[in-house]
């Protein structure tokens, strides 16, 4: 993965990769199941890229390699959406006695769900690689994933926005009659595998030698 832009690329170069997607869509359709499965697909494809083969991981029920990250990731969403749900609730609140004194509460709850969703995918990348690495408890350290997001903040900038910039992309789908918005996610999946695999290779990539004094 040379450039964070071969995320966007690298899949459509994999042979038989129209069927990996939309087999692998199709068991996203599964409630629960198949979004582990998802994210077990996406650790097996970043696993791919990292050592070096820029193809996607075969299609499959990848559980046992998802339901590590899938938890860090659930329990992330969780906490952070926590503020957006009490100032949500205070919203609903005030609506019940004022149908407009709740308005200012609901507003700014969703602008905090909006402002954890864009963290975390700026946490994402190293979420990626530190579970990886280091297994459901890597992903929870929360220190050390912040350490790493923040060691290389540009990366972990433009990682973020390249995901952010996925899932738009993943929910075009529900234009092709809902049922494409399964395919498409799974790109987006993709996507976050590339991004990662980037991410990691710049992190372990050699400084640049300091230029000599004039």
């Amino acid at each position: 993965m040379n450039s964070v832009g071969d995320a966007f690329a690298y899949p459509f170069r994999t042979p038989g990769w129209v069927g990996k997607i939309v087999v692998q869509g199709l068991i996203l359709i599964i409630p629960i199941v198949g979004w582990i499965a998802a994210v077990g697909w996406l650790m097996l494809t970043y696993e791919n890229l990292r050592a070096g083969r820029q193809e996607l991981a075969p299609a499959g029920f990848h559980l046992g390699k998802g339901i590590g990250l899938f938890g860090v990731l659930l329990i992330y969403a969780i906490v952070l959406d926590i503020p957006a749900w009490v100032l949500d609730g205070i919203g609903g609140a005030a609506s019940s006695r004022n149908s407009y004194a709740g308005a200012p509460f609901t507003a700014l709850g969703s602008l905090w769900s909006f402002a954890a969703q864009l963290f975390l995918y700026f946490l994402t990348p190293s979420l990626i690689v530190l579970t990886n690495r280091h297994g459901f408890t890597g992903g929870l350290d929360v220190q050390r994933v912040w350490a790493m997001a923040t060691g290389e903040l540009n990366n972990s900038i433009i990682g973020g926005l390249v995901i952010f910039v996925g899932f738009i992309i993943g929910f075009l789908g529900i234009i092709a009659c809902c049922i494409g918005v399964f395919f498409t996610l799974i790109y987006a999946t993709a996507i976050q595998a590339g991004v990662a695999a980037w991410f990691d290779r710049m992190q372990s990539a050699p400084a640049a030698p300091a230029a000599p004094a004039a």
